[in-house]
């Protein structure tokens, strides 16, 4: 039976790697537990060059003694970017790419020793003739051994690949099986499977004498629940193999979800029914540590986008991710559309031998996971190159020929050799349409048709920015998910993107950043979030505003529009505790999103009619004519506005006094008591939310947790707490921006500095574990800042 020892712990780290490192016994050298990442940098303003270099990394392993005689091999899941393996002092692989697995056979290098020498030189450096590598990138790279590294032992036959897959025909449902066996012997072998409570047997002849043998069989599984969406079911499947004498060689144990998969012309179709794919880009990256970050963030990151953005699907951008991620994603029910790593450039003819190459190992590698519904086989962004990108395709579809391919392109009516033409459409700015019909952009109308960006750098956004650009960004992102909507033969769209990341020179805002994100990096929801979240209907009821109703933030304290986003049945608007409108869905103007943001045209409700002594209709032109006055002001109202203004004054006996005083009477903000807005979520005729809107009188600090349980189990865990300063209605103060401090007590520390300043009144801090406790301890954070008490946030720890 293979067994994973995971060996992440107790390795030795230089920044300057040399021969002499394979022999270097120094105390110098720093200890580090794997994720590692070659430099820690700061938040913002730092040059990419920082993670540029080549480092060593090694560690001295005791080998058991029952390994003796038994198949060994090493695996490192992540190491970026160009890794060289020595073992015992001599080197034993190159792996060129920093996105995908790679294991080495050191069985024969563990014959008659009691230990041995691993040692890992990594090139960090962005000059690597290899992708991503060549010109110019969106994204950071950095460097280091950032997955898990670990061994697998077993008997010298045993299960090296297992590609599983499902056959789905009317009422009969097919589990089939791939199964590479290693160093198969003479004799027959007895496979068993165990699926569904089930048992199934087959015998296969026997093939000594070569490397690997494949078998290759189905069999009806029966009544199983399918593999969705919303009903994520997976299946563990066992697959063991016996000789014919029943004794047990190996054991190889998979999930597996079953389920049909498909893009038809028209659209996307999961088990027969049509699902408009709805997600964002994702990159892998987080503040101070870059790539290095444990199963838990990554398992986080997919809660984030299916719990709280309510979203079906991601993309992986640019580059495989985290198996820890995509397993989360399998569990989720949260679609995935990963791609080979590269962002618009191509190489030369070794740098396009390399991009195969990682097509044929990404896909090998992640093709059990039933999340992964399309193979991303083009370089993001890249002009045609027809005869590369044949073979990118061809290569996907020879190791999984069950998956569609794509690849993501910014040109329209380009080459098309993949199954479905995905591309970044990027023409909304705001005012115009927000999305191209399928006919305009494609250059194969029968295939499939999905749109793999748009939004991002069209309207780069922070979280400190005023309120008019973060309620801008939340309207483009709806603005193109209605025009998405509409369009029924696009089979979906990613935005971009999740969150906000650090980039190199040539873009962001002049700090390293992108602010792109619908959330900030340490995973703060913008206003834009809530545009997504808007499409859930589950049971979990949201609601959010997107004006503080603070007139003097808008230009010439004109209120401009204001939005409500709210997955609710209705939301009722009050104006100090009177009842200005109900709004429902179908008050929203994206009629085709069922849950849309919903913009406020009623400042004033009823009061003018019961507070005025004029003719109805006079009451009624009038409130028209005071709500448009609160939105755009008197200098932008429009021509028709106008005419409502003469009507009043020519026939209604309205003079340009009353108009002044009825409008600072209804809708005015300054010079009497404050207004207090009052919204209420109505769930079933109840009412589930409230949020209350008023002049800021006391500020409170909070804290977050994404667990409250750390578990030390193959490295070290992680835990993000999410910070934010809020006023007595819970409502963000965006324009907080002092430090806070962060303090820990017991088996933990805090990654990056122990001081910063909030951006947007939020912020965040990584702890993580220190050591592995013999039982379980707590611990605790102390979050402290100006003018507001302290927040002290508890975990327990636990090995």
């Amino acid at each position: 039976m293979s067994n994973r020892i995971y060996i992440n712990n107790d390795w030795l780290f230089t920044e300057k790697f040399t021969k002499n490192f394979l022999s270097d016994d120094s105390k110098d050298l720093a200890k580090v537990s794997i994720p590692h990442t070659v430099k820690e940098t700061p938040y913002n303003y730092f040059d990419e060059s920082a993670y540029q270099m080549v480092s060593g990394y090694k560690k001295r392993f005791k080998i058991p003694k029952n390994w003796q005689g038994k198949s060994v091999r090493l695996t490192f899941e992540g190491v970026a970017h160009e890794a060289t393996v020595y073992i015992n002092g001599k080197e034993k692989a190159v792996h060129k790419c920093g996105y995908t697995a790679f294991t080495i056979d050191v069985s024969s290098d563990i014959e008659g020793k009691d230990a041995i020498e691993i040692a890992v030189k990594v090139d960090s450096r962005e000059t690597l003739n290899q992708p991503p590598f060549g010109f110019v990138i969106d994204y950071m790279t950095y460097g280091g051994i950032y997955r898990d590294v670990y061994f697998e032992v077993s008997e010298k036959t045993y299960i090296e690949r297992l590609f599983l897959y499902s056959d789905i025909k009317d009422s009969s449902i097919f589990l089939c099986s791939h199964i590479r066996i290693m160093n198969p012997q003479r004799k027959p072998l007895i496979i068993k499977q165990k699926v569904n409570g089930k048992n199934y047997t087959h015998e296969v002849d026997g093939n000594g004498g070569l490397e690997s043998q494949l078998i290759e069989f189905r069999q009806d599984v029966g009544k199983v629940k399918l593999w969705d969406i919303e009903s994520p079911k997976l299946y563990e499947v066992v697959t063991e193999i016996y000789d014919t004498k029943e004794k047990l060689i190996d054991t190889f144990t998979e999930t597996h979800g079953f389920r049909k998969s498909e893009f038809r012309v028209d659209g996307y179709y999961l088990n027969g029914k049509k699902v408009k794919i709805r997600g964002l880009n994702r990159h892998q990256s987080y503040p101070y540590v870059g790539y290095a970050m444990p199963a838990s963030m990554q398992r986080f990151d997919a809660d984030i986008l299916k719990k709280e953005l309510g979203l079906n699907a991601v993309r992986t951008s640019h580059y495989p991710q985290s198996h820890d991620f995509i397993r989360r994603c399998d569990e989720l029910g949260l679609l995935v559309f990963m791609e080979i790593p590269g962002w618009q450039h191509i190489g030369d003819d070794d740098w396009k031998k390399l991009a195969i190459e990682n097509t044929k190992d990404m896909v090998r590698e992640f093709r059990n996971h039933p999340s992964i519904i399309l193979w991303g086989v083009r370089i993001n962004e890249s002009q045609d190159d027809d005869e590369f990108y044949k073979k990118t395709n061809e290569i996907a579809h020879r190791y999984d020929f069950t998956r569609p391919t794509g690849g993501v392109r910014f040109i329209k009516k380009s080459h098309l050799f993949e199954d479905v033409y995905t591309y970044n459409e990027f023409v909304h700015e705001g005012n115009n349409r927000g999305c191209d019909p399928k006919k305009n952009v494609t250059s194969d109308v029968n295939k499939p048709y999905l749109i793999s960006e748009y939004c991002g750098h069209m309207y780069p956004t922070k979280t400190f920015d005023n309120e008019g650009m973060r309620r801008e960004l939340a309207v483009r992102h709806a603005n193109i998910l209605d025009a998405i909507a509409k369009e029924e033969d696009i089979a979906g769209s990613f935005g971009w993107c999740m969150f906000d990341y650090n980039t190199h020179k040539d873009f962001g805002s002049g700090d390293r950043i992108c602010y792109h994100g619908v959330m900030d990096m340490f995973r703060n929801r913008k206003l834009a979030s809530y545009v997504y979240s808007d499409e859930t209907t589950g049971k979990d009821v949201f609601l959010e505003v997107s004006s503080a109703m603070d007139i003097g933030e808008h230009p010439a304290s004109n209120r401009g529009d204001t939005y409500i986003f709210s997955n609710a049945d209705s939301v009722r608007m009050y104006k100090n505790d009177k009842l200005l409108k109900e709004y429902f869905p179908w008050d929203s103007s994206y009629v085709h999103l069922s849950h849309g943001p919903i913009k406020i045209n009623d400042y004033i409700g009823s009061s003018i009619e019961e507070g005025e002594d004029y003719k109805p209709w006079v009451k009624r032109d009038l409130k028209k004519l005071m709500n448009k006055t609160a939105e755009v002001g008197m200098g932008n109202l429009p021509l028709k506005s106008w005419i409502l203004a003469g009507k009043l004054m020519l026939f209604g006996g309205l003079k340009m006094s009353d108009a002044v005083r009825i409008y600072t009477k209804y809708i005015g903000d300054w010079g009497g008591s404050a207004r207090v807005y009052k919204f209420e979520a109505i769930k079933n005729g109840k009412v589930v939310k409230k949020v209350i809107k008023e002049p800021v009188k006391t500020i409170k600090l909070s804290a977050s947790q994404s667990t409250t349980a750390l578990k030390v189990t193959r490295s070290y865990d992680v835990a993000l707490v999410r910070i934010q300063v809020t006023d007595q209605n819970g409502n963000v103060c965006p324009f907080f921006t002092e430090p806070v401090t962060f303090e820990t007590r017991g088996p933990i520390e805090v990654i990056g500095p122990k001081t910063v300043s909030l951006q947007g009144g939020r912020g965040g801090v990584f702890v993580k574990t220190v050591g592995a406790p013999k039982e379980k301890e707590m611990a605790l954070l102390r979050v402290s800042a100006v003018k507001t008490p302290s927040v002290e946030v508890a975990f327990t720890v636990e090995a």
